[in-house]
């Protein structure tokens, strides 16, 4: 499976196209709209969540509420464009267009893309830059990851993302007894932790950056439950999935660090702390005693939960601007300020868990036949079955 994404985020939409997605599963437009509106949900979340209330229309692809086997395509318009249309229209302005309608922007924000974009593109308005680096793009990354978790689920692998550290405040470990428990309690915390009293403290140091005109990062972690064992590769650097899974993390707005199972902890453990021994029943077949490599052995899937965790630095759009300089003028000033966050963690945890999604589900359609969603399950069940017995 692929998908591509377009848009701005002050432009009239956004749009995904997903290719791959097996013909005959049930896909529905509600699928989609519940990850979109927990995308939006969270404590430090800024004006524009209540500017956009995010709806999917699934424009081909899918007849009645099951999908055909052809490209996908996803449309999540932007409610805000109404105020935006003289400033990203696409009809050329002239000479006489007043400078509010321009609204160029000549002064790179420290931290975002805008002067790295500018110097590729040779942008000299850095709107050209911001308006697609912005995390605005996310939603359709988790539209098309809602319709890899709706796959996952009816082959039986469920995800959560939830938050383990804000600003300092660590989450004590999750004590759950299984992933719906987990997600019951973190879909009802305003930061989506599980730890009811570090949730109380992670939101006092959210007001205490927006009081300070900051903004604080923190630590999501993903657990995914279900997946069948052998899935992935060892044979060669690009079909270890554990190695796709990482890229995905990173390759979110402002995540700047992956770790799977203990992750950097190994590093200060003895092999036989780190390592997990193997064992077999005669129900279950075989299984590890611990899960500290995260579910992955030589990039494979081992069977056992997959556990990922992504690191997101503060937002760096700051309502006490650092120091920039102006690309026009060449003199220092104050970084220009758009609307922002002053903490986005809670929502990224929901933007990994469908990131992640999507890179299970499209590695299942790689390795098993996935024309149709029937054989493809018929597959994975066969390949659990063989699992067990071997």
């Amino acid at each position: 499976m692929r998908y591509l994404t377009a848009g701005e985020s002050h432009g009239p939409q956004l749009t995904a196209i997903i290719e791959g997605m097996p013909a005959g599963m049930p896909l529905l437009a509600d699928d989609i709209n519940e990850e979109l509106s927990r995308r939006q949900k969270g404590y430090g979340r800024g004006r524009r969540m209540q500017i956009e209330k995010d709806m999917v229309r699934i424009t081909s692809g899918v007849r009645h509420g099951t999908t055909l086997g052809s490209p996908i395509a996803l449309v999540v318009e932007n409610n805000d464009w109404k105020h935006w249309t003289g400033i990203m229209g696409q009809e050329p302005l002239d000479e006489s267009s007043s400078e509010e309608i321009k609204r160029k922007i000549t002064r790179p924000r420290p931290g975002h893309a805008d002067l790295n974009g500018a110097l590729k593109y040779g942008h000299r308005d850095m709107r050209n830059v911001l308006e697609r680096s912005s995390a605005r793009e996310t939603t359709v990354r988790v539209a098309a990851g809602a319709a890899a978790k709706k796959l996952l689920s009816l082959l039986g692998i469920e995800l959560v993302g939830h938050v383990v550290e804000i600003g300092g405040v660590k989450a004590a470990k999750a004590d759950f007894s299984s992933l719906t428990e987990l997600k019951e309690v973190t879909e009802v915390s305003p930061v989506r932790c599980f730890d009811q009293s570090a949730a109380a403290k992670m939101m006092e140091a959210i007001d205490e950056a927006k009081k300070n005109g900051d903004s604080i990062g923190g630590i999501v972690e993903v657990i995914a439950e279900g997946m069948p064992p052998g899935v992935g590769s060892y044979v060669h650097y690009d079909r270890k999935l554990d190695a796709r899974l990482a890229a995905a993390i990173v390759s979110i707005n402002a995540f700047k660090g992956v770790e799977i199972g203990i992750g950097f902890e190994a590093a200060r453990k003895p092999g036989s702390l780190v390592h997990d021994e193997i064992a077999w029943n005669e129900g279950s077949g075989y299984y590890r005693k611990s899960n500290r490599l995260g579910g992955f052995e030589g990039g494979m899937t081992t069977g056992m939960p997959i556990v990922i965790r992504g690191v997101m630095k503060p937002i760096p759009t700051l309502y006490k601007p650092l120091m920039s300089v102006d690309i026009e003028t060449k003199e220092p000033f104050a970084a220009s300020i758009e609307r922002s966050d002053s903490c986005a963690v809670p929502a990224a945890a929901v933007v990994a868990e469908n990131v992640v999604a999507w890179e299970l589900a499209s590695a299942l359609v790689e390795q098993f036949y996935s024309d149709r969603f029937d054989a493809l399950k018929a597959s994975i069940d066969r390949q659990r079955t063989n699992a067990r017995e071997f």
